[in-house]
């Protein structure tokens, strides 16, 4: 069942991004709007389209929401192999998308600190953190 969902998923995503399923979305809000003489802009005739929009907003919700879950754990497998991978790099790193917030805040500021306060306000100056650990390596 997952492997078909996940085939679903992606398909309709890749399909979702893609100009075509604009122009026809915008061709079906046309014709609907074209059709509100016809149906005199009943209460059936705007029932048809918030209906037919939130059910397709609702469902793309879990779709996308599957295929940014894939994406940001294939992203997160490839980092931690780059780091696994480095000599100089620290393993510590690997799997910390797993630790809360203030965890990773935390880890922020330590390496932060590891590259001095050079900016404003007891802050790094983004520029001067980088080159510095550009220059720990």
């Amino acid at each position: 069942m997952d492997r078909i969902f996940t085939s679903i998923a992606s398909r309709i995503a890749a399909f979702a991004g893609q100009p075509v399923a604009f122009i026809i979305a915008l061709a079906l809000m046309i014709l609907w709007g074209a059709t509100g003489p016809v149906f005199h802009y009943s209460d059936t005739w705007q029932l048809v389209v918030n209906t037919s929009t939130t059910i397709v907003t609702f469902l793309m919700v879990f779709l996308i929401q599957n295929s940014q879950n894939r994406d940001g754990a294939a992203m997160q497998a490839k980092l931690d192999e780059i780091i696994r991978s480095l000599a100089e790099a620290r393993s510590q790193f690997i799997g910390i998308e797993h630790h809360t917030d203030r965890e990773i805040q935390g880890i922020r500021r330590s390496l932060e600190e590891e590259c001095g306060e050079d900016g404003k306000d007891g802050k790094p100056a983004p520029e001067e953190s980088v080159d510095r650990l550009i220059k720990r390596t």
